[in-house]
């Protein structure tokens, strides 16, 4: 699969920004309405950078909500050569801030000399505002604006509780849950994994953090008293139902939100066995008002994801140490409404990046072919989840099919598949409510469980997104199907990905993995070379990357197999190691030197 292509096909941002020192400069501004009078260059006004909702919803006068994207964007490439999920993420927040503030500056001080209610992104680089077409139609004349898109409010169809989805009141325990006992969850807890050391983030209609199956498993939550800094954020700043507006605590104004948490982490420490990962902790970000959201509620939660900062905070205070390791997201963005099918694919591709592993609902628009077709469980960077129903190997009605032709790509989606229907988990209208909802929102969480399990089991994957979708769909039972321009037999298809969910077996092969360890060191001075790229390639074409940290030490897990090291690093002649031969578990050294590029090592060029 194509990885890190930072770059957004209907915006063609450009890559390659320097990186420059960090400033300190707070993102967020609000203003007041326009007062200033805004002086068009007509001449120049290139209205083909304006998407056609924003021509719609500005005539007339009217003001509406847009998102001005800037024409240069963060390279984010450096991030492969970082060994660590700390480094990757501090790398990211660090190169995408000083895009954001070098760039942003000229508009920002625009905007608020002419009275324009805006605020600023850094995650994209892009500023959110609200202003009517004479100020859409400025800010498209601006050589360093590619493009504004709508921020159009999405109503969100959100499952609704199914009273009597099974025998007894929903209150009443059915101890593990089916879904959570069908993918084997329980197997491994036998064998002390339950996501220690892991945290799930999630972005929902919010959550009821003092939920009995939810409190102890929060990050803010030390026992005695709740923190909410770096643990929570709420990207509704206007309306917010039962919770209002800027919740300075986690709060679900709809239930959904507390519903997926339950099935990623939650146990009440009792009978209410409703997580897949109940060691785990979690933290959580509000992107839905009552249920609707739009594009820049959604980006605002990623950026908060990609580096967590203090409730009435900004993200100059913002901490990629705290990022979340894999995040939950049961929503979506639908073209259809006026969500551009690539808003949020920056946003995704920066917390890929990052190292955080995000797993997404491919969507209830089934049973017609096509169907996944929102934002962001349509792109590539994202494990997209498919439902069954819960029991059988069967494929939930409503549950979205590929492949994505929404954006052109005939990609193939979900990736995976969990139990989907009828799943019991808690909700939001006390501390120890619990109900039944179905969706592909309700398979999701499995998945995101299932990947706090995996992390727990080794946490040397932590922030290696590639090689844990790798190890859920190896490890996948295999379900076939010749559906949507499927091959019976061949993996993934368009209605189950690489198959269903199997937790056990993917434990079972996280705790199989043999490893490679060494040094690389300069040949001629001994000293060690960090960022090195490191590819161990086996006989059968299976590929596991790595990179040397700031003293020159790699490690990378591998599957059993002989394999071929490639190793290589700007300046210095790569070096290829053959027959390096691993077993289950078993840990070998291969230490490295490469030599620097010289007159003896120069390409011939002929003249």
């Amino acid at each position: 699969m194509e990885r890190f292509k930072f770059q957004i096909s209907r915006f063609k941002f450009p890559v390659g920004a320097a990186r420059l020192s960090l400033v300190a400069v707070v993102m967020l501004t609000l203003v007041a309405t326009p007062a200033v009078p805004v002086a068009v260059d007509a001449v120049n006004a290139d209205n083909s950078k304006i998407a056609p909702w924003v021509m719609t919803h500005t005539e007339g006068g009217q003001q509406t909500e847009f998102l001005v994207a800037l024409s240069e964007q963060a390279d984010l490439s450096g991030a492969e050569l970082l060994p660590t999920k700390a480094e990757k993420g501090r790398y990211v927040y660090e190169t995408l801030w000083q895009t954001a503030q070098r760039t942003q500056a000229p508009i920002l001080d625009w905007l608020k000399a002419s009275g324009v209610e805006h605020r600023s992104y850094y995650i994209v680089n892009l500023i959110w505002v609200k202003a009517d077409r004479e100020v859409a139609l400025a800010l498209a004349a601006r050589p360093d604006v590619v493009r504004l898109e709508g921020n159009p409010v999405i109503a969100q169809a959100i499952p609704q509780p199914e009273p009597g989805a099974r025998p007894g009141a929903p209150e009443s325990p059915d101890a593990i849950e089916a879904g959570v006992n069908y993918i084997k969850a329980p197997l491994v807890w036998s064998q002390g994994i339950t996501g220690t050391g892991v945290v799930v983030g999630a972005q929902d209609t919010g959550y009821r953090w003092t939920h009995q199956a939810l409190k102890n498993q929060y990050r803010g939550w030390d026992g005695m008293t709740a923190s909410h800094d770096y643990n929570w954020h709420d990207s509704i700043h206007s309306g917010g139902g039962s919770c209002g507006a800027n919740s300075t605590f986690p709060c679900d104004d709809f239930g959904h939100g507390t519903h997926t948490a339950g099935t990623a982490v939650g146990w009440d420490g009792g009978a209410n066995q409703i997580g897949v990962a109940p060691g785990a902790k979690w933290m959580g970000c509000r992107n839905m008002d009552v249920g609707n959201g739009t594009p820049a509620t959604y980006i605002e939660c990623y950026e908060f994801f990609l580096a967590p900062y203090p409730v009435g905070g900004t993200p100059a205070q913002g901490n990629p140490a705290l990022a979340p390791d894999v995040v939950v997201n049961s929503w979506g963005c639908p073209p259809s409404e006026g969500c551009a099918t690539d808003s949020l694919l920056a946003a995704v591709q920066a917390n890929r990046a990052a190292g955080i592993f995000h797993e997404h609902s491919a969507g209830n628009g089934g049973s017609g072919c096509s169907t996944v077709s929102d934002p962001s469980a349509i792109y590539d960077e994202v494990f997209s989840v498919g439902a069954l129903n819960t029991g059988f190997d069967t494929l939930a009605s409503f549950s979205s099919r590929g492949p994505v032709t929404v954006d052109g790509s005939g990609r193939v989606k979900p990736d995976i598949a969990a139990p989907g229907t009828s799943t019991r988990s808690a909700y939001n209208t006390s501390d120890t409510t619990y109900t039944y909802l179905s969706g592909t929102s309700m398979a999701g969480p499995h998945v995101a469980g299932a990947v706090a399990l995996v992390i727990s089991a080794r946490p040397t994957l932590r922030g290696q997104v590639d090689l844990i979708e790798k190890i859920l769909s190896d490890s996948a039972f295999r379900i076939s199907t010749s559906s949507c321009s499927s091959t019976a037999g061949v993996y993934p298809n368009n209605l189950f990905g690489y198959g269903r969910l199997d937790v056990q077996a993917a434990i079972s092969l996280t705790l199989s993995l043999g490893t490679v360890v060494g040094v690389v060191t300069n040949a001629n001075t001994s000293l060690p070379i960090s960022g090195t790229t490191i590819v161990a390639q086996r006989l059968d074409g299976a590929l596991f990357n790595s990179a040397s940290d700031s003293g020159g030490a790699y490690t990378t897990d591998v599957y059993s197999g002989t394999y071929t090291l490639t190793v290589s690093a700007p300046g210095y002649v790569p070096v290829t190691v053959s027959g390096v031969a691993i077993t289950a578990t078993q840990i070998i050294t291969q230490n490295i030197s490469l030599a620097s590029f010289n007159k003896f090592y120069l390409p011939l060029i002929w003249r």
